[in-house]
């Protein structure tokens, strides 16, 4: 057995299990690949027994979501190291070296992303982790190459190894012990913002989250939910609130919630007059549920054993800087 598993969540996936998975195997020589299956109803148990008939493949008989489904992967594994990879990912070769390297002169770095660009567009950075992401003073997530909706051509100016705040759930390298200790990924998020709150809590006992761009993937993206679907639009309300009420200090909450929930509320007066009615009742349910969790979310904030740990943001009020000041990319941040 490696020291590694790779473990790919899938989910009526056969499509992108027969584009990529081939060459996840084969430049993946040092780890275990694991396909683990959230109840698929396509082909894609069949093309798996067929086609790989060696590889492990973990059969769940229900959909778990991202969180439910790498929990109950993750929990019947025993390598030191856990890839969680999507299913849409074309890997590079030695795509795992430059992490597992890292990680091994490093043990006090519980997490690691490579540098995540984009499939159809290879010369651009991808939407879902870039080379590293961060979060700003009001919880707003934005990345080494991504600010919100603002993708930057590659051009090597981030190829130094750095300290961030979150690394991707779409190739996220995580120590398997790390993961278990701190409960694993949050499974009343479903997916989004999941693997932010799993790094916050990973520093919050103590631990670091790099990026290592000398390892390249390439992301398809939006294989689960795309952009225009409201259901995004929920979760990743819902779930930005969650992680804030559940990670940030008492007296940042005092002034912060208030502030989030109030520019939550022009966003969805701006989905409104874009005619985007799905996308604005998103934002209400997002509320309301929020608001229903927060018995939930206030005993989750004493699972970790140490003391909340307050955004030390790399760039604050990053909205401000990008609408208003037109700072859209992480250099001119």
């Amino acid at each position: 057995m490696h020291k590694t598993a790779v473990v790919i969540l899938n989910y009526n996936g056969v499509d992108f299990l027969r584009q990529f998975l081939p060459g996840v195997i084969a430049n993946s020589p040092d780890a275990d690949v694991i396909v683990a299956d959230n109840c698929s109803t396509d082909t894609s148990l069949d093309y798996l027994r067929t086609e790989y008939p060696e590889l492990r493949l973990i059969v769940f008989e229900e959909n778990y979501g991202f969180t439910g489904g790498y929990n109950r992967a993750i929990a019947q594994i025993t390598h030191e190291y856990s890839v969680l990879l999507n299913s849409d990912i074309e890997v590079t070769p030695n795509w795992i070296t430059p992490i597992i390297t890292f990680m091994d002169q490093h043990p006090e770095v519980a997490a690691c992303q490579p540098k995540i660009k984009a499939f159809h567009d290879k010369d651009k950075f991808e939407y879902a982790g870039a080379a590293g992401g961060f979060i700003d003073s009001l919880g707003y997530p934005y990345c080494r190459g991504r600010v919100f909706d603002t993708l930057e051509t590659d051009t090597g100016q981030y190829d130094q190894t750095m300290e961030t705040f979150w690394a991707t759930g779409a190739a996220m390298f995580v120590r398997t012990a790390d993961y278990k200790n701190i409960g694993g990924l949050d499974e009343e998020f479903f997916a989004h913002m999941e693997e932010i709150d799993l790094c916050w809590r990973l520093q919050r006992s103590g631990r670091k989250v790099y990026c290592i761009p000398q390892s390249v993937v390439y992301h398809v993206g939006g294989g689960t939910l795309s952009k225009i679907n409201p259901r995004k639009t929920y979760l990743n309300f819902r779930n930005n609130l969650s992680m804030i009420l559940k990670n940030e200090s008492l007296d940042n909450l005092i002034w912060k919630l208030p502030v989030r929930l109030s520019l939550d509320w022009l966003s969805a007066i701006k989905f409104w007059k874009d005619d985007s009615f799905g996308h604005f009742l998103a934002v209400l349910k997002a509320h309301r549920d929020f608001f229903w969790r927060i018995p939930l979310n206030l005993k989750k904030r004493k699972q970790v054993k140490n003391k909340t740990l307050s955004i030390q943001p790399k760039i604050p009020f990053v909205p401000f800087r990008y609408f208003i000041k037109k700072q859209q990319t992480f250099q001119e941040l």
